[in-house]
């Protein structure tokens, strides 16, 4: 398998969106897709029963800042063709969990064989759609710099919640410079489909973070002097609901494993 980093090459993030999930679909491809097919938006996944969807959507309704609907599917509904051709949604992501009454039972890179006719997926938006945006304007992204996955943390901020949806914001931290922290500031307000504006800056006490260095998911942070840590609302948030909500049984997206869509990044902006 060729799990190289697109940095390592150059050619990882001139792929296409579709060239990208053939790779998931066939296994190539079973790492992060931060830097992977530049100019398309990301999508994170929420998969569970038909009985559920109703209180779930409810749930990104109220929490919209953490959970950007882009897509919800029909029941038992493995294509999604507003957001691409193409699409095989029990495959074409690198990286799968399987939830069962609130607990992650394992990982896989197929969900075939777990597939239900009653199953609805959500789509929502990442902010790993942004990076494009910020590295076009020259900000650097240092865990793509470093081809590492972004850093997530389970914070102190609760959700509003929804049937047995509840829980509190993870948010994802990407270190900038000061004055790239104000860029990157202005460039995100702009994408609101994709998590939109910081939802705080440095400080990361006040979000109930105890330690930079030991995020709940992905990888640790890098940080360079005179960084300021930034702190976007986090398509794993929905990961902590299910945790909370227990249901028998649900499937996500791996944290930083995500469906690589054909929606333009051009798209999801203001004007």
């Amino acid at each position: 398998m060729n799990h190289t980093p697109p940095d390592a090459t150059g050619h990882g993030a001139l792929l296409s969106s579709h060239q990208l999930r053939l790779r998931c679909r066939t296994g190539e491809h079973q790492i992060t897709t931060s830097g992977y097919a530049l100019g398309y938006a990301q999508a994170n996944l929420v998969i569970l029963p038909q009985q559920y969807a109703g209180d779930f959507l409810r749930f990104c309704q109220l929490n919209q800042k953490a959970c950007p609907l882009l897509y919800v599917s029909e029941p038992g509904q493995t294509d999604a063709p507003p957001l691409g051709q193409d699409i095989d949604i029990r495959r074409d992501t690198p990286l799968y969990r399987l939830y069962q009454h609130g607990e992650c039972s394992r990982e896989l890179a197929d969900i075939s064989e777990l597939w239900r006719d009653d199953l609805v997926t959500f789509y929502i938006g990442c902010s790993f759609s942004f990076e494009e945006e910020l590295i076009s304007a020259g900000v650097p992204v240092r865990h793509i710099d470093h081809q590492r996955n972004v850093p997530m943390y389970l914070t102190n901020r609760p959700l509003q919640g929804a049937g047995p949806f509840q829980g509190n914001m993870v948010v994802s931290m990407r270190g900038f410079s000061p004055a790239n922290a104000i860029r990157a500031v202005q460039i995100t307000s702009q994408m609101p489909k994709v998590h939109g504006a910081p939802v705080h800056l440095s400080a990361p006490e006040q979000l109930g973070i105890a330690s930079l260095q030991q995020p709940e998911f992905g990888d640790a942070p890098v940080l360079e002097d005179g960084d300021i840590p930034v702190f976007w609302a986090c398509g794993v948030s929905p990961q902590a609901a299910l945790m909370n909500a227990r249901l028998p049984f649900a499937i996500t997206h791996s944290p930083g494993h995500m469906l690589v869509t054909d929606l333009p990044n051009s798209q999801l902006r203001f004007g």
